[in-house]
């Protein structure tokens, strides 16, 4: 079966079928299909779009490509959990310890930035040391060790969608449905998780950018996860400004262990209540969401999070000074303040323009394995629906040189509106998808 029809085939609006479906992954991970074919057909699939037969099919195809984890030798109800990428999403570095010091354990592979969104693997190798390539071996021992696991995808492990992630972060291929649903869900599948929490971002900042859109997601994937036997709750949360105050990978990192000390941006905090609440629902280990979010709640203010953060970070070789005092973390070159050019209420971030000002300042990827600056980055002061003074400080900008800084000021100053009349408050969430909502 030649590529070159396959590709064809989609370009023109056709299904594909099952066999071409596989022999696209299966040759890809091979490396027969080069990668200027494979974007070829990655174009054509964000053109024309997909069925949802042709979606659980690529999914299964990309899950088989390689190992299919077995947890069924960890005790308890594994969980895991996915955000579908947003900006500030510091979130995992939160939940993951958090719920694993409640007793539920935590298997997790998480990946790199994505466009404009941050990735929670660069985020942790803020922190010197940290490994984020364990082995499938590793990744069960740890797990069953200590509960909890943060790590990078196997090479064993649906092999195809990392190399397809990467290519597509470099292809302008991120923002399509069936290739979302896909990469997440066949990496959940081969990772083993018994119950999976889906954070389905939505917003300037998301590449869902319409509720219908988001829920269309989160629904697509529940349904994929409900086939092959596991538990999957979705949340569709806003992304229309940064999540929390901090953007960029060190200060992210700073940002989390404030949360796991019990304090940080109460927003943040409320978000990640809700996911780790949600887990913990999901996982048995609660009788409801409000008892959940309360155990949730005591595991910050009591410091068992961030115990079992220091406990993660030291399993798998990072630097535990940095935890005990962030203040380790280098600092960027240049920090430039940025006050508010008038009075009045913030109405309004453009959130993908925030992401994109981090990556121009080196701290994401605009080509395929970019090194990145885990220094730099944008601090938000203000949130959508807060009164501002002319010349408060409303962001902070973490730069390499004066003129980045000057540059990124500019596009993100664009990326704010003012309005003169009292601006409403954005919600955190607007909506859950449980098994209940999904026809099969």
């Amino acid at each position: 079966m030649r590529i070159v029809e396959i590709i064809e085939r989609k370009r023109d609006g056709h299904r594909l079928s099952r066999d071409e479906i596989a022999a696209f992954v299966s040759g890809y991970t091979r490396g027969d299909i080069p990668d200027y074919q494979a974007s070829a057909l990655l174009m054509a699939i964000v053109l024309r779009g997909m069925d949802d037969t042709e979606v659980a099919d690529l999914t299964l195809a990309m899950a088989e490509s390689g190992e299919i984890l077995d947890l069924s030798d960890v005790p308890g109800t594994v969980v895991d959990k996915h955000s579908t990428g947003g900006i500030g999403d510091k979130v995992s570095l939160i939940v993951a310890p958090v719920v694993a010091a409640l007793g539920l354990p935590v298997g997790k592979m998480s990946g790199r930035g994505l466009g404009f969104s941050g990735g929670t693997l660069d985020k942790l190798e803020s922190i010197p040391g940290y490994r984020v390539d364990l082995t499938v071996d590793e990744f069960k021992q740890q797990l069953r060790r200590i509960g909890v696991v943060l790590t990078g995808q196997s090479a064993n492990l649906a092999p195809a969608d990392a190399k397809l992630y990467a290519l597509r972060d470099v292809t302008g291929t991120v923002p399509s449905l069936p290739l979302i649903v896909s990469s997440i869900m066949s990496k959940k599948i081969a990772a083993g998780a018994d119950a999976i929490v889906l954070d389905v971002k939505v917003g300037s900042g998301a590449f869902m950018r319409t509720l219908e859109e988001a829920r269309a997601l989160a629904v697509d994937m529940v349904r994929i996860g409900q086939a092959v036997g596991r538990k999957v709750v979705a949340r569709i949360s806003n992304m229309s400004e940064p999540l929390g105050h901090a953007v960029g990978n060190s200060l992210e990192v700073v940002e989390a262990l404030d949360v796991l000390r019990g304090g940080g941006p109460s927003t943040l905090v409320d978000h990640c209540l809700a996911i780790a609440g949600e887990m913990l629902y999901l996982g048995g280990v609660a009788a409801d969401l409000t008892q959940a979010t309360q155990t949730v709640a005591d595991a910050l203010v009591n410091g068992a999070g961030l115990r079992k953060f220091r406990e993660l970070v030291e399993a798998q070789g990072g630097d535990v000074r940095y935890v005990d005092d962030p203040s380790l973390f280098p600092s960027a070159p240049v920090i430039r303040r940025v006050l508010a050019p008038r009075a009045g209420y913030l109405s309004q971030v453009a959130a993908d323009e925030v992401g994109l000002a981090v990556v121009a300042l080196g701290g994401g990827r605009e080509v395929k394995g970019q090194a990145i600056d885990h220094a730099v980055g944008v601090v938000m002061h203000v949130k959508v629906g807060d009164r501002v003074g002319k010349g408060q400080p409303i962001l902070t900008v973490h730069a390499r040189t004066e003129q980045e800084s000057v540059v990124a000021e500019s596009r993100l100053m664009r990326a704010l509106h003012f309005s003169d009349e009292p601006v409403a408050a954005l919600p955190l969430f607007y909506d859950r998808i449980g098994a209940a909502d999904v026809v099969r």
